[in-house]
Formats: structure tokens, C-alpha cells, sequence
């Protein structure tokens, strides 16, 4: 547990593998149904075309050479011994069945690979999938990350969102029927919601137990429709004072089982309009961390079970 303040990601993996275990972020080149006109072609409004993806998909780096040239750094830095395939930009349920089995078989035949994880939207993994990655489950660690971001269906209308609470609910439960653990994205910071509505998503995390979460702040890049209600003043940034407290509040209230994978994003700082301070990950995690030590709060101080 990370300083006793949380359960982090990288003291659960080294309980279970005995070693540093990393993940490495793969671009499979996918979209999105929020953009392909499925849904919707805007996408949400905090999403530029580039999604969240690293751009190797256009460099045409495929899946391996994405994880093999990562491997080594990663040793290096880390010490790293075992690593996760992550897919995360887009929607990485979101093809043929044929290419998703692949694309995931294909990460898994890198030495050193123990798992997948995998980001993709609650209202668009079919069952078919949840079987196949059951299947790899008896010898691999998946984990299946959707992005839920708030627990307010008013927010997720207002952020063209294009799923509401009841899709992450069935996603959830079918994933977790099969034995597959859940992570769930969250942003705080949303328009339109204060403290009130960020701790009802804590509380809504609870209740439908899923085993880990990522907090995200939600910054304003280039090229999204959040960027021009920034301009015109219709969009505030939270301040890292204000988004660290809401952090530690927010972590005060999950479950103590909870695994805490991420406590903020990390922004591209050559598309990034706002905050700025977003851009200094080292300093926001150690105010959090301060923050939390000297207000007594810690994970699931205030669950109440």
C-alpha cells in the first residue's frame, strides 16, 4: 500500500508475481463508436482526434514491435521483469472478433508478457469477447478497464458521452460474472459537477464493486469542443489545490479492497491548453500524498461497507 494512504497497482503485482511487473501502453490503430458515427462523429467533448493513443498505429509499429522496443527501457528504469500489454487509445473491444483475438494473441506471444489490460467503452464489449478473454484468464492476468467517468447521467449527456450509468452497470456485471476484474476511469473536474456529484461517483463505485479505479483530472487539450468553452470562458480548470483535496476525499470513501491504479493523467504538453500544472505529475502526487498525511485521510476511511 502505497506510504498506508492507498492500495496501489504496482504492490498488488509484485504480491502476485514476486517482481516488478509494468505495464506498456499499445496503440492497436482502433476507433471509436463515439466517433465513427455508430453513436456519435463528435466524441467526448475532452476527446481529440488522437484519442489517448501514442501514435505508433500510424507509424505503423505493430503490436510486438510496439511491446518489444518498450521492454528494455522499462528494465532499465523500472527493473522491470514481467510486463501487461495495455491496450488504450480508443475502444480496444471495438473490431471484428477476429482482429480483437489477434491483436490480444499476438501480445501475448511477447517473452515476458503475463497479461493483458485492455480500455475500451462499457456499450461496446460483447459477450463473445468476455468468453474469449475468459479463456486467456487461466493463464494470463486480464483486466478490463472502461471508462465510465462519471456516475451522473446528467454529466455523461453533457459531456457527449454517448452511454449512460446502466451500460457500465451490465458491463460490469457480465465481465465480473466471468471471473475477469474491473477497473473503472473516472475524471473529476467535469462541468458542471462539484463535491457532490465526484463522491456519489465514489459511492456509485462501490455499490457496484468494481476492483480497481483510475482518477483522472480532466485538463483541456487542443482540438476538442472543451477547448473552445475554455476560450470563451464557459469552462473553469480545477486548481491543484482543489483537485488534490477531491482526491483525497474521493479515495476516503472506496473500499479498502479497492485497487487505486492512477491518482491523475498524464496530459501530451505539446497539445495540452490547460492547466499547466497538470504537466507536473511528481508534484501533484506528492501534494496528494501530503495532503492526505495531514488530514488523516486514507482509502476507505469513510466506507461505509
Amino acid at each position: 500500500m502505497q506510504e498506508n494512504l492507498y492500495r496501489d497497482l504496482n504492490s498488488y503485482l509484485r504480491e502476485k508475481y514476486g517482481c516488478r511487473v509494468q505495464k506498456i501502453t499499445v496503440d492497436a490503430g482502433l476507433t471509436c463508436p463515439n466517433r465513427d458515427g455508430s453513436i456519435s462523429t463528435g466524441g467526448c467533448i475532452y476527446c481529440n482526434p488522437k484519442g489517448s493513443g501514442t501514435g505508433a498505429a500510424q507509424r505503423n509499429l505493430g503490436i510486438k514491435e510496439q511491446l518489444e522496443s518498450a521492454k528494455e527501457f522499462l528494465r532499465k528504469r523500472y527493473k522491470a521483469k514481467k510486463f501487461l500489454a495495455y491496450f488504450q487509445s480508443f475502444s480496444n473491444t471495438y473490431a471484428p472478433f477476429s482482429s480483437l483475438r489477434e491483436m490480444y494473441e499476438q501480445a501475448l506471444e511477447v517473452e515476458d508478457v503475463v497479461g493483458l489490460t485492455i480500455g475500451t467503452r462499457p456499450d461496446c464489449v460483447e459477450n463473445r469477447v468476455l468468453d474469449y478473454l475468459q479463456s486467456l484468464s487461466t493463464e494470463y492476468l486480464i483486466w478490463m478497464e472502461y471508462g465510465l467517468q462519471s456516475a451522473i447521467d446528467r454529466t455523461l449527456h453533457r459531456i457527449n458521452r454517448g452511454h449512460a450509468t446502466v451500460d457500465f452497470q451490465d458491463a460490469v456485471y457480465r465481465t465480473r460474472e466471468r471471473g475477469i476484474p474491473v477497473c473503472a476511469h473516472i475524471i473529476l473536474g467535469l462541468p458542471g459537477e462539484g463535491r457532490e456529484e465526484i463522491m456519489q461517483t465514489a459511492e456509485y463505485l462501490n455499490r457496484v464493486g468494481v476492483d480497481s479505479v483510475k482518477i483522472h483530472l480532466l485538463y483541456v487539450v487542443e482540438g476538442t469542443k472543451l477547448q473552445r468553452l475554455y476560450e470563451k470562458g464557459q469552462y473553469r480548470c480545477l486548481d491543484r489545490q482543489e483537485y488534490v483535496s477531491l482526491v483525497g476525499e474521493f479515495l476516503s470513501l472506496l473500499s479498502p479492497q479497492m485497487i487505486v491504479q492512477r491518482l491523475t493523467g498524464d496530459p501530451h504538453k505539446e497539445e495540452l491548453v490547460a492547466p499547466q500544472w497538470s504537466l507536473e505529475k511528481r508534484e501533484n502526487l506528492r501534494a496528494i500524498h501530503q495532503y492526505m498525511h495531514e488530514n488523516g485521510f486514507y482509502q476507505g476511511k469513510y466506507f461505509a461497507g
